[in-house]
């Protein structure tokens, strides 16, 4: 929460509009949260390479040898919406969209963490849907669902 409300502030202060900033991250159980708010960075973090594909590198390097029961996880996105820089009451919504973390990718699709994050519901990855489906389902997509409504009544005061 903090972290969107600190981009939103940000954005804010310097453009003089109101602002809308999102963080997001992959969250592993087996990792305790990690890598969170680290998503972006998360094996630049540990002295690796950073990107995409060195980050799912190093997130399986840390699974190795977890059974897949243990190997949940889900993606999280928090929106947090100012008036202006200083807006004592932020407007927040979030998304959460659970899956597991596979031990290879598959798929070619989408970003991050995408070709190892397996949908149960879905029998594939994140990165096997087609966008407008990934859209509606994401993290991003629910936060910016449940956002919409709070903006409209805010709008209408």
């Amino acid at each position: 929460i903090e972290n969107a409300i600190l981009k939103a502030r940000h954005a804010a202060a310097a453009t003089g509009l109101p602002a809308l900033a999102d963080d997001s991250g992959v969250v592993v159980d087996a990792l305790n949260g990690e890598p969170g708010i680290y998503s972006a960075r998360f094996s630049a973090r540990a002295g690796g390479e950073s990107g995409d594909s060195a980050n799912i590198d190093y997130l399986l390097e840390r699974l190795a040898g977890v059974p897949e029961p243990d190997r949940g996880a889900h993606y999280y996105c928090l929106l947090a919406f100012v008036r202006h820089a200083s807006d004592p009451t932020p407007l927040i919504a979030e998304g959460r969209w659970d899956g597991r973390i596979l031990t290879e990718r598959v798929g070619t699709g989408g970003f991050g963490y995408d070709p190892v994050f397996y949908l149960p519901a879905q029998d594939c990855t994140a990165a096997q849907l087609e966008s407008a489906l990934k859209n509606r389902l994401s993290h991003r997509g629910q936060a910016m669902a449940a956002f919409m409504p709070r903006l409209q009544a805010l709008l209408a005061q």
